[in-house]
């Protein structure tokens, strides 16, 4: 196969997908090196920004997605029915900022940050797919651990947790060790 074959066969696949596929997958499929895959990807990203296209391919983590652009979303959304579903509540938004900064994190720990109880929206992040549970903790009453979904990532357009904007404390703390 030529990399003009298996560009197009990367694309077909991301497009049928829909969700983030990872470079292990794509070498299962495609039977070629992970270094030739990531190379190509590049390339691909480069070539579909450069060519204004409306679609482009996103990272995520270790996948790539195929998405559109941001810029078209005002005639994207014609397209789409409205839906009742509405946004987070400020202590869905509260309870979700707290999880992606500190994760893994138990309700306790949520709670006595925000100083009332989390119940509900932790329910509500965890039916939205922004959070999920990611183990218990091996202390007294086996208290279960929270953390943000790739779907998190996908919704706020990050590639990685690691994107998240610094905090103003966090920023305070690192001017005070001059």
């Amino acid at each position: 196969m030529n990399k003009k074959e298996i560009k197009g066969i990367i694309e077909g696949i991301l497009y049928i997908w829909g969700d983030p596929l990872s470079v292990s997958s794509l070498k299962e499929i495609l039977e070629i090196d992970k270094n030739d895959i990531k190379n190509i990807m590049n390339e691909m990203i480069i070539e579909f920004n450069s060519n204004d296209r409306g679609l482009q391919i996103v990272k995520i983590k270790d996948g790539y997605q195929l998405a559109t652009r941001p810029i078209h979303y005002e005639y994207i959304k014609k397209l789409i029915p409205k839906k009742s579903n509405k946004g987070l509540s400020n202590a869905a938004l509260e309870s979700l900022s707290i999880i992606s900064y500190k994760q893994p994190i138990t309700r306790v720990e949520i709670e006595n940050i925000r100083g009332v109880k989390s119940d509900k929206s932790i329910t509500t992040l965890i039916e939205k797919g922004l959070v999920e549970e990611q183990g218990r903790l091996d202390r007294t009453g086996k208290p279960i651990i929270y953390g943000t979904t790739d779907n998190f990532l996908k919704h706020f357009g990050f590639k990685d947790i690691n994107e998240l904007p610094k905090l103003k404390d966090e920023d305070l703390e690192e001017n005070n060790t001059d």
